[in-house]
């Protein structure tokens, strides 16, 4: 994509800025911190406006105008200095003193190039659907279930892959990206040592499992999802691609059975349905598993996680769309405990994931 004001240099580190806007107070008032929560959808529309224009992908590594970029994304001056001095206010760009605008580290995360991005997690989360059901969230905690049905006539899924393509393939990026990004921690943090064969649960399209064979080359793996999904698994595993030898793909549901053995079962971000569903799938690891195997199961969690804002938040849109739950580290504990498996230690993995280790009984 074209850029305004290219550096020579392949980084996308931010020259220092010098910057005429006043800091904000670090602890503002609580009436004017309401004011500005309430507006909180001002500033998600703003991400996303603009991730849809490529803003952050236009601006170079030295500042640019608005005008320079408005001429690059074919956009109004104006608003789009509105929308870029809005986003400002929050960390998301920054206006210099002779009045360009400049990348700061979370505006860099926007761009499509950079190794950290988030544009796609940007896009999914104020997809249009989000605008729809937010309004809704007091009907969800009177009832304690899903309003999607209510709003669209069809389950969130249906809609989604029936009636909502572009959605779809947002929603496949931003899951894509999330997975390969927390791919290396989980395969850095996990031990392998006395593990032949691992297994992917509901893996999608198993970049944990590709990083761990990656890793650990004596390993063998599964990989185990449903059939639309692993039929797009990472090209290292697939056919022709540089593990696939040392990989067995299995279509299939984990809540209806798991077909696989394996001496460690991985069981990550699925856990966020319906409690049956949950306890349905965990109950199917304990029945497939042989004694002394190892489960460890990763999840986000709404307590005890430096991300708790995040997670609270996404805790809700879960209840909005599927009636599903992100769990607390003690809610996770007990569904894993009623299912029979022995839990040991639980590690933070980064700032947004816990691994929490579990052991089939003898």
């Amino acid at each position: 994509m074209t850029t305004v004001s290219p550096s020579p240099t392949t980084t996308h580190t931010p020259l220092p800025i010098t910057t005429h806007a006043p800091l904000p107070s670090p602890t503002p008032p609580p009436a004017m911190r309401l004011r500005e929560l309430v507006f909180g959808a001002a500033c998600a529309a703003a991400v996303r406006a603009a991730a849809r224009l490529g803003v952050a992908d236009a601006l170079g590594d030295t500042p640019a105008t608005a005008e320079d970029l408005a001429a690059t994304l074919h956009t109004e001056p104006q608003p789009l200095r509105r929308l870029l001095r809005a986003l400002s206010c929050y960390g998301i760009f920054v206006e210099t003193e002779d009045g360009t605008f400049a990348h700061t580290d979370m505006s860099l995360m926007l761009r499509d190039d950079d190794p950290n991005s988030l544009r796609y997690i940007a896009l999914w989360c104020t997809e249009p659907w989000t605008w729809d059901v937010w309004p809704r969230l007091d009907e969800a905690v009177r009832s304690g279930g899903s309003v999607f049905h209510d709003v669209y006539g069809k389950g969130f899924f249906d809609y989604l892959h029936q009636d909502a393509h572009e959605s779809a393939h947002v929603f496949n990026r931003a899951m894509t990206t999330s997975s390969m990004q927390s791919a290396l921690d989980v395969a850095e943090l996990l031990d392998l040592t006395g593990v032949s064969v691992v297994a992917d649960i509901g893996g999608g399209q198993g970049h944990v499992l590709a990083s761990l064979l990656e890793k650990h080359p004596a390993v063998r793996g599964t990989l185990l999802d449903l059939p639309g999904v692993v039929a797009k698994a990472d090209p290292r595993l697939s056919d022709g691609g540089s593990l696939a030898e040392r990989v067995r793909i299995v279509p299939g549901d984990c809540r209806l059975g798991i077909p696989v053995e394996a001496d460690l079962y991985i069981i990550k971000n699925i856990l966020e349905w319906d409690d049956e569903s949950t306890r349905r799938t965990l109950r199917n690891i304990v029945a497939a598993a042989r004694p002394g195997a190892r489960v460890v199961v990763i999840e986000n969690l709404v307590d005890d996680t430096p991300s708790m804002k995040f997670t609270t938040a996404m805790d809700l849109l879960l209840l909005l769309n599927v009636g599903g739950a992100k769990h607390s580290r003690a809610s996770l504990v007990d569904r894993m405990t009623q299912a029979g498996l022995l839990v040991g230690e639980v590690r933070p993995v980064n700032a947004y994931l816990h691994a929490f280790e579990c052991v089939i009984p003898g």
